[in-house]
């Protein structure tokens, strides 16, 4: 028995959408995050070099990014707060090519998304703060990183920004072009 629900995500290849099983009682809960054999099972044979965690405040916006030479798959999820996770697909041979996907992530459904190589990903925090982790099947190479606009008239994302919401953005994500 799996202590995953492992489903495809939309109509991009590749997306998967991961519910874990919760095992709660009066202590609290446990679940597992990742277990190798358990995503092979499941199609999804990688293996992570890198973990990540970011925390941001309600409103920051991060993204869209991609590595150019060393693309890197990511399993996301949220350990605290909530926030709408976008991937992009920038695969040249895809049907999907250009199509984007988002959901909520949230420590409620304590849900993840894998995001293949070979897209770009971004986030938008929807909670008063957010901690946001992911593993990651290439390291960072901050010389191949690249990004294109979180707003691209072209892709088309729909973020789901709130009314009275402040969109915090850095610098480098405002000044990237369009896709």
């Amino acid at each position: 028995m799996s202590n995953f629900r492992i489903e495809s995500c939309g109509e991009i290849d590749g997306l998967y959408c991961i519910w874990p099983q919760v095992f709660g009682d009066q202590r609290g809960c446990f679940f597992e995050v990742y277990q190798y054999e358990k995503f092979k099972e499941a199609g999804l044979d990688m293996i992570f070099v890198q973990d990540n965690q970011s925390i941001s405040t309600r409103g920051v916006l991060r993204g869209l990014h991609y590595q150019k030479k060393h693309p890197q798959g990511k399993l996301v999820r949220v350990q605290k707060g909530r926030v709408f996770d976008v991937a992009v697909d920038l695969r040249n041979d895809s049907r999907t090519y250009g199509k984007w996907y988002g959901t909520i992530l949230d420590d409620v459904q304590k849900n993840m998304l894998y995001i293949p190589e070979g897209f770009a990903h971004g986030f938008l925090v929807l909670s008063e703060t957010a901690e946001f982790s992911y593993k990651c099947t290439d390291y960072y190479h901050p010389e191949d990183e690249a990004g294109f606009m979180w707003n691209d008239e072209k892709i088309g994302i729909k973020w789901p920004i709130e009314e009275g919401m402040e969109l915090i953005i850095s610098d480098k994500d405002k000044n990237y072009n369009s896709f």
